[in-house]
Parts: structure tokens; sequence; C-alpha cells
């Protein structure tokens, strides 16, 4: 067997056999697509529309005409968790689209490169990793103003260190072995050989990584909207959900408990996604265990 086909994925049957096997990826799968369902569904249908203000039924507990309750404003609970959970998932995933369009090929590039350029961009990343999502957001806000767009765009930062080392330990791990030595004897420069062998082969690990950072997108954002840097009003959020609630859980605990139980469930099923999929796309790992 080659060093290539060492370091492949399962593919077809084998990889749908390993998935169904495993449980802890056939319970992130269902209930990562209950949450995409569910933002899915919002776009064309709501209980309520969140955006008209009925006073007269401001704190309603759960019942048959609210299941959820209502907020202080007259506001249906379910409603606002199904739209809410379109902006969660649109500002992870392009937070962990830019953290991986601009972090991956700067991984590559350092260990493709070596010496000096992985060196300054290595230490480029520590610096990023010094500044949180949450710091950066709030220093990009006080330059543009709050919004989900500097939330994307803070998180999308912090995500392009932890891409570009991964995507370069990969990297690093490859360029020594014999197919790709091959390829160099070949006469293959470093960029054709990064996108035609390592890339492909480090694919696996960049899938699972932002699985995790997907999770991890979902709580950023859920923190920046609850300091009131992330989706503004009239956009229903999850972390401004939790906000709202603060001041009222002793009258309506349920305002509060049913955003964090939406954040925890979808965080639950993304981690568990990202764990099944590291069991089945690294047999070494799933070895260890």
């Amino acid at each position: 067997m080659s060093d290539q086909a060492q370091v492949s994925a399962p593919h077809g049957n084998a990889f749908l056999s390993k998935a169904l096997a495993s449980r802890s990826f056939m319970i992130g799968f269902m209930i990562t697509a209950l949450v995409a369902l569910m933002a899915l569904v919002s776009f064309f249908w709501v209980p309520y529309d969140v955006t008209v203000l009925p006073v007269g039924d401001r704190m309603k507990p759960p019942s048959s005409t609210h299941l959820l309750g209502t907020d202080h404003f007259g506001r249906d609970i379910l409603s606002m968790i199904m739209v809410g959970s379109r902006n969660s998932i649109a500002v992870a995933l392009v937070a962990v689209g830019i953290g991986m369009g601009i972090g991956v090929p700067l991984g590559c590039w350092a260990a493709a490169r070596g010496g000096l350029v992985d060196e300054v961009l290595m230490r480029f990343n520590d610096l990023v990793f010094a500044f949180p999502a949450l710091l950066s957001a709030v220093m990009i806000t006080a330059i543009f103003g709050p919004g989900a767009v500097n939330a994307i765009i803070a998180i999308g930062i912090f995500n392009i260190p932890v891409f570009a080392r991964v995507a370069r330990a990969g990297a690093l791990a490859l360029w020594p072995r014999e197919f790709i030595l091959a390829a160099r004897a070949a006469g293959k420069g470093s960029a054709l050989i990064t996108i035609e062998h390592i890339l492909p082969n480090i694919a696996n690990m960049l899938l699972v990584q932002a699985t995790i950072q997907f999770a991890l997108g979902i709580l950023a954002e859920a923190g920046l909207s609850y300091v009131g840097l992330g989706a503004q009003p009239p956009m229903p959020s999850w972390g401004r959900m939790l906000f709202d609630a603060q001041t009222r859980m002793m009258v309506a605990p349920y305002l509060a408990v049913f955003p964090g139980m939406a954040i925890a469930v979808t965080v639950l099923g993304l981690n568990l996604l990202g764990d099944g999929l590291s069991d089945i796309l690294d047999p070494k790992l799933r070895r260890e265990r």
C-alpha cells in the first residue's frame, strides 16, 4: 500500500458503515441536522412574526398557544429561537469559512517554505491568539460599531491561526513522505504538490477542526450578542435572549432556559459530530482509544 493511500480517508460504503456504527457521529449528526432544519424552516414559516410586538401577550408562560411562552415584548419564544438559529449558524459558518480560507493557505505555505517564513507566520499566529474573539470584537466595534458583520470578522480572525496551525502540522508530517519526494523528483513545484497531494491528505483533520470551530463559533456569537456586540434588534439572537432574561429569572425562568438549551444542545451536537468524524477519519486515534 502506498504512503498516500495510508493517509487517505475512508470513502463510499466504508465511510457510511463506520458512520452508522459510531454512536457519537449519529447522535451529533441528528442533532445538527435538526438545528439546521429548524433554521431552514424559519425562512418560510414561524409560529408568530418576531418583528411584531404584541405587548398584550407579554410574559405568558408556556401554553398550547405559545409552546415556550412569550418574552417581555409579547414575542413568541419558539419563533425567536427558530429565527435566532439562522443568525447563529450564519455567523459561525462564515467565520469558519474565513478562518479556513486564510488560515489553511498560510499554514501550508509555512510548511512548504520553512525557515524565516515559517517562523514569522507562527509568531504572527501567536500574536493573533493573544486577542480572543471577544476582545477582537470589542476593538472592531469601537471602530465600526456593533453588528453581526463585525462579529463574523472578529470570530473569523480568531479562527485563522487555528486552521493555520492545523494545516501546518499536517503538511509538515507529509513533506518527508515518499510520495511527496517522488512528486518533487518528477519536477512538481511546492504549490502544485500542496494542491495535488498535501491538501487532499489533510482534508480529514481540517474537516474535524472545522466542526469544532463551528461549535465554538456558536458559543462566541452567543457571547458577543449577550454583551451587545452581535446581531442587533430587531434580529433575534440566542445570546441577546439570555441577556434580556437575566433580570427576569425569578419571575420567568423559561426566558433563559429555552435559549440556553438551544445553545447547549447545538454545541453538544456539533462536538459529538466532530468526535465521531475524528474516530471515523483517523484510524490511529481510534486504535489509541
